[in-house]
């Protein structure tokens, strides 16, 4: 630059330097817009319980009609439909990805500890051809049951499991410590409960149950109520 004027050699420094900059810039866009396609792609999606599915079923499928007061009833019974989806005051909720258990209203966490969820796992009776799954399942569920001192009952897949032969006396199957020291039912044989295998806590290794810690199971145990909502996902 010679007396505040740019020479052909300075315009040139000049306009490398802006093609460098505007370079870049091209360059962070596609970084972010790349990044988030692939945020998109790969993050999980949210599933939809059956028993979700079922209530939302009627507001998803629902045509507006052309007469104005028909759209409006319409309109109304849709968001009525969806409204019965929402929570009452306390429920519990299970991330089973997280393996993690919460007890809380619409707007405040009021308990959080680390569970054990169902490992997934499928085991097959080579004999009979008979599979189990050991998911829990996903859905929303009620607590219908409190239990002090549970005794477990071992199903046939518990002696399939340790390759032992099931046995015909009945008073066999019991076990009093598996659960620990309190149970709650949830629907179709799965419980929240205790477990002597405090270390796998936070893992996926159950055959359906939640497992819970002993502290914090008493805890839960005495703030949930009969009827309680369970979320489970």
């Amino acid at each position: 630059m010679r007396g505040g004027r740019h020479t052909g050699h300075d315009r040139a420094q000049i306009g490398q330097m802006a093609m460098k900059w505007w370079m870049w810039l091209v360059v962070a866009l596609v970084v972010v817009v790349a990044g988030s396609m692939a945020f998109w792609l790969t993050a999980p999606r949210a599933k939809i319980a059956p028993d979700e599915l079922e209530a939302l079923r009627p507001a998803l499928a629902a045509e507006l009609p052309a007469d104005t007061k028909q759209a409006q009833a319409a309109l109304a019974k849709a968001r009525a439909d969806i409204a019965k989806l929402k929570p009452p005051k306390k429920y519990i909720v299970i991330d089973t990805h997280a393996n993690l258990i919460y007890y809380r209203t619409e707007d405040e966490v009021l308990f959080k500890a680390v569970c054990s969820t169902g490992s997934g796992g499928e085991l097959v009776d080579t004999t009979s051809g008979r599979k189990w799954i050991f998911s829990t399942p996903r859905g929303v569920f009620k607590v219908n049951s409190k239990l002090v001192d549970p005794w477990w009952r071992k199903p046939d897949w518990a002696f399939i499991e340790d390759e032992e032969t099931i046995p015909k006396d009945e008073s066999e199957r019991y076990d009093p410590e598996m659960l620990g020291q309190f149970a709650m039912g949830f629907g179709n044989g799965y419980f929240i409960h205790g477990t002597i295998y405090q270390r796998l806590l936070g893992v996926s290794v159950t055959h359906g149950c939640v497992r819970v810690g002993d502290e914090d199971l008493k805890k839960l145990y005495d703030m949930v109520t009969i009827g309680t909502p369970v979320y489970v996902f």
